[in-house]
């Protein structure tokens, strides 16, 4: 089941819903049919005869909870250590240059903690701990603003395609008449 907020079932709700599939268990072991279970614990029947699978093969063991399905992460003592790393730089980690990509960082978890990690789930994790995008500090000492202005009043317009005039299409022009 999916969730429209991103969020999945918090752990109350987790620990509710093992409750739930555990008295069913209880009541597969007196006898019960899946549409009395069903109506008395107020869920589908298709629920029911899922979880009647799951206990005939594996006992109670089978309908406990196995945790959160969200998105691996790290947990806040291995962040601080991917901090540490992270402030090292790149350079330190065997990369040419002093930008960080979310693929470095993702190869950096890998080594160090041996967990892969969705690009996504890394940005996420970045931004919930104030990180964000890297922009470089200041320019370079060599850039000469009235060049680069003279360039893209020069040679920009050269360079870049003529654009298309603004009108009337030619599947919009008029036709004569064919009377």
């Amino acid at each position: 089941m999916r969730y429209p907020q991103g969020g999945g079932l918090s752990d109350e709700r987790r620990v509710f819903r093992e409750r739930i599939r555990m008295e069913a268990a209880t009541m597969f072991a007196v006898g019960q049919d899946n549409t009395v279970v069903a109506k008395q614990l107020r869920v589908s029947v298709r629920s029911v005869q899922r979880w009647r699978r799951a206990w005939q093969h594996g006992g109670s063991r089978a309908l406990r909870s196995r945790g959160s399905a969200a998105r691996p992460k790290l947990s806040e003592a291995m962040f601080a250590v991917l901090e540490m790393e992270l402030a090292k730089g790149p350079l330190a980690h065997g990369w040419p240059d002093q930008t960080w990509t979310l693929t470095r960082i993702r190869t950096l978890i890998g080594r160090r903690f041996h967990k892969s990690l969705a690009l996504s789930s890394i940005m996420e994790m970045l931004h919930s701990h104030g990180f964000s995008h890297q922009v470089p500090a200041r320019r370079a000492m060599e850039r000469d603003e009235r060049k680069i202005v003279g360039w893209v009043k020069d040679t920009w317009p050269q360079v870049e395609a003529p654009r298309r005039r603004s009108g009337p299409s030619s599947s919009l022009r008029t036709r004569p008449d064919s009377r």
